[in-house]
């Protein structure tokens, strides 16, 4: 079976290049969404200087350094790059990139801006036409017991923000992703509580009511948010899974395996397990041949 992992970055814990290829091979992954993460300086907390090669600009995950593993092993990376919408060049810049490098995907976007924000809207759309899935992290605001350089660190505004970004696009692929994203699969409230809420799913999660609304909503199974939303309660997770086989992607956001481990144990039919591994991202992102 295919697998494709469809959330990392580059240079990411402890994993350069040669790392990073031992691990796909070591869990059978053909092929990884390579995403950056261009955040000013400011807008993420320091502790990510043990994760990730800082650029000297301040960016967490340089698309150059997505480019650069593109280069060193074409057939193994789909690029993304995500330009801060704020930017007056970011339709510019993003355009460039897909047209000089092939970038194929808008991502990873986790900046402290409102998604439904007018600049990130049309940002968006550009996406939409071009057919570029769009991949958001939000966060909410939990107490660091800081002040400086940050007392929290939110991304994006919240379940509501980027509910009315995805009704306002309706053209744009988006796949939703992080703990403000998946605290949402429980209606329990716990989202803005604590980050990764644990305990029975509750009804009425706003991520199934986005779901049933929204056909442009995908969503990736990565990081140990996902890990964490889908552990809660194993006969909700595998209802979830079978509904929305056609629109979940297999991720890791990082290089363990365990969400592999998760969805084999979960007796899944062969065809919803070959799409959320491998058919979902293909449907997205054909291969340059145009395999699906």
């Amino acid at each position: 079976m295919r697998i494709i992992d469809a959330h990392n970055h580059p240079d990411w814990h402890g994993h350069d290049l040669q790392k990073f290829l031992a691990n796909m091979a070591r869990y059978n992954i053909e092929k990884t969404w390579l995403f950056s993460w261009e955040c000013p300086i400011g807008e993420y907390d320091p502790e990510y200087n043990h994760v990730s090669l800082i650029d000297p600009r301040g960016y967490p995950i340089p698309f150059s350094r997505c480019l650069a593993y593109k280069q060193q092993a074409p057939d193994k990376f789909v690029l993304g790059y995500a330009p801060d919408p704020r930017r007056p060049d970011a339709i510019d810049q993003l355009q460039a990139a897909m047209e000089i490098h092939g970038v194929r995907v808008y991502a990873e976007l986790k900046l402290r801006m409102m998604y439904d924000n007018p600049d990130a809207l049309r940002v968006f759309r550009f996406c939409g036409e071009k057919g570029l899935p769009v991949v958001v992290h939000i966060d909410y605001e939990f107490d660091t017991g800081r002040r400086y350089p940050r007392p929290n660190w939110w991304y994006g505004g919240g379940i509501e923000a980027f509910e009315r970004a995805v009704r306002a696009c309706p053209e744009t692929i988006f796949v939703g992703h992080a703990p403000g994203f998946w605290a949402h699969i429980s209606g329990d409230d716990q989202y803005d509580k604590v980050p990764y809420p644990t305990g029975p799913i509750v009804p009425g999660g706003k991520v199934i009511e986005m779901f049933r609304t929204y056909p442009n909503l995908y969503a990736d199974l990565s990081a140990g948010s996902a890990y964490t939303a889908l552990t809660r309660d194993r006969a909700f997770t595998r209802d979830f899974l079978l509904e929305f086989q056609d629109r979940l992607l297999y991720g890791r956001d990082y290089f363990d395996n365990r969400m592999q481990e998760l969805l084999n144990s979960l007796e899944l039919p062969e065809e919803a397990l070959a799409k959320i591994y491998a058919g979902n991202a293909l449907r997205l992102v054909p291969d340059e041949t145009g395999t699906r």
